[in-house]
């Protein structure tokens, strides 16, 4: 008698069952749909990407053993230096073998023990200020895992630092082993948990390429529906990736195209905030080791979580801690409408390319806020496009505590100037609103929730010392006809011929009939809702600008 096979998770698979011919030729099909979206490189890009990859290895290799020279309180003999190591890991969607082609790369700079993050924050970044190849360099120290971001050479590339409490880093170093996080503060283990969680996830899934190619396909998915950006509220990488891999270890033998109908089946109809887990939670491990766990039962924080999906490496974490009520009722729409399209598939009524048709966000709503962010120096915009964008999820949580606002959805893709009247180095970010009927209610009052939104962005600026003259932030109120002012009229064609095709199924957005007769309309006070800078951050004058009042006729 053959031995039982053993299979990863935390239950039992659901069905052992092989794929079936139409299994096999639908899976056939979903890979023919994914390769116009972009998703496959050639080798010479592949060759490309390792050619970065070793670049800059061997930059962070020479960078230690300069540092460890300059250590002149310890004064390391030459042989030493040479064998300190270090070493760049990568991690997330090219670690997982599911990333698209362009897509950057996620790394983490493992160093020694005598290597701090004060140097990798102040004389690394100088090393590659000097690099030709780098562009678009800037440090991020306070984000929550701090981190240098940079083009390098054509690619974009993400750098956290990790310093392990070992004299030298061998090569073949196995960042899975526990016992490097002893003694580690929480920066660290956070900047490892990167490459430690890709890697448990591929240990967990029975079948790596159909694993890779279900990712893939959710991955275009997600972008096209604009439900993939953890920073606003939504999924991001690492999350998707969990979930695919749960779908993985329930259908172990199923071919990519069975994995993505089971995966729609799952979570369109799951029981939220019921936790996803690839493996049981552990909170006590042989190192003694002590660093906070995921765990509503003990956390009482944890219990707020809406949508927890969590990391299978100790210590567990939640990476869905900024779903928000209305990302996640978005996300549920979508799932239940990807249900539908991928159960005509298999019916033979539908064809994969209907599943990665784009949003219809530009016709979703009847209003809009436009977030518009702009600096007037080339050299301020990208750090201040981070640092907005980072906040906006600020301005979210803002307008759902409002009483009058049902949802609040964010695009995930800004989008540049539209003409030459616009600032140069410029982006905006557009919000859909859906609001609560209320009897006799005649207007939606904005102005507390952009206030205290702007408040916060212009002060915690000046607290890091990231504010300087020409940086801006503006936010208007429009209506969905008055959208062709700031989006491009392709993507609003786009927008209105998937509005049409699409059968009028979902709710999100969707309005009664009495609030599509109401008529809504700008007072002055609606054209600019608040415009800040450098210059000037008064707050006393900003009742009047920030007077927003959305009135019902």
């Amino acid at each position: 008698m053959e031995p039982t096979k053993n299979y990863p998770g935390i239950t039992s698979p659901i069905s052992l069952e092989g794929p079936k011919l139409v299994d096999l030729k639908l899976s056939e099909k979903l890979e023919e749909a994914m390769r116009p979206h972009g998703v496959f490189e050639s080798e010479e890009e592949m060759s490309h990407r390792m050619e970065i990859l070793n670049r800059i290895n061997t930059l962070v290799r020479k960078w230690i053993k300069d540092v460890s020279r300059q250590k002149s309180e310890i004064n390391y003999l030459e042989y030493k230096i040479n064998a300190f190591g270090g070493k760049v890991c990568i991690f997330g969607s090219y670690r997982l073998g599911a990333h698209t082609k362009g897509a950057d790369i996620d790394t983490v700079c493992i160093a020694p023990g005598h290597v701090d993050r004060s140097d990798f924050f102040s004389s690394f970044v100088e090393v590659l200020k000097h690099t030709p190849e780098v562009k678009d360099l800037r440090a991020i120290e306070e984000a929550y895992v701090p981190l240098i971001k940079m083009t390098f050479d054509g690619i974009e590339l993400d750098m956290v630092f990790a310093r392990l409490t070992l004299p030298q880093i061998p090569d073949e170093i196995d960042l899975r082993d526990e016992s490097l996080l002893r003694h580690l503060n929480t920066k660290c283990v956070r900047s490892l948990n990167g490459c430690r969680v890709t890697d448990e996830i591929l240990h967990l899934v029975p079948n790596q390429h159909n694993f890779r190619r279900t990712l893939l396909a959710i991955k275009i998915w997600a972008k096209k529906k604009g439900i993939y950006s953890k920073v606003l509220g939504f999924l991001g990488g690492v999350s998707w990736a969990i979930l695919v891999a749960r779908v993985c270890q329930l259908y172990p033998n199923a071919a990519p195209a069975t994995l993505l109908h089971k995966f729609f089946i799952i979570f369109q109809k799951m029981n939220w905030p019921q936790p996803v887990l690839l493996k049981s939670l552990v909170h006590e491990n042989k190192h003694n080791l002590s660093f906070p766990v995921w765990d509503p039962r003990v956390n009482t924080s944890d219990m707020f979580h809406l949508m927890p999906i969590i990391t299978p490496t100790y210590p567990h974490e939640n990476t869905t801690f900024t779903v928000t009520l209305s990302s996640r009722s978005i996300m549920t729409e979508e799932l239940k409408d990807g249900f539908e399209i991928v159960s005509k598939i298999y019916e033979g009524r539908e064809e994969w390319g209907a599943l990665f048709e784009p949003s219809n966000f530009f016709q979703k709503y009847k209003h809009y806020l436009v977030l518009t962010v702009s600096t007037v120096e080339e050299k301020d915009y990208l750090e201040w496009h981070g640092y907005a964008e980072s906040k906006l999820r600020l301005l979210i949580g803002n307008l759902e505590r409002n009483p009058c606002i049902k949802l609040a959805h964010v695009h995930p893709s800004p989008l540049g100037p539209l003409n030459e009247s616009d600032d140069e180095h410029l982006c905006r970010w557009f919000i859909g609103l859906t609001f609560v009927k209320i009897e006799n209610q005649n207007f939606v009052d904005l102005t507390f929730d952009i206030q205290s939104f702007t408040n916060t962005v212009h002060k915690q600026a000046y607290h890091i010392n990231l504010m300087k003259d020409g940086m801006k932030v503006k936010i208007k109120h429009v209506k969905r006809r008055q959208l062709g002012l700031y989006v491009p009229p392709e993507i609003l064609l786009q927008s209105k011929r998937v509005a049409a095709a699409q059968e009028p199924t979902s709710s999100i957005g969707s309005a009664s009939k009495s609030e599509c007769n109401q008529t809504l309309h700008n007072t002055r006070s609606d054209t600019e809702l608040v415009e800040g800078s450098s210059k000037s951050l008064d707050m006393s004058d900003l009742s009047d600008k920030l007077n927003q009042n959305i009135k019902f006729n």
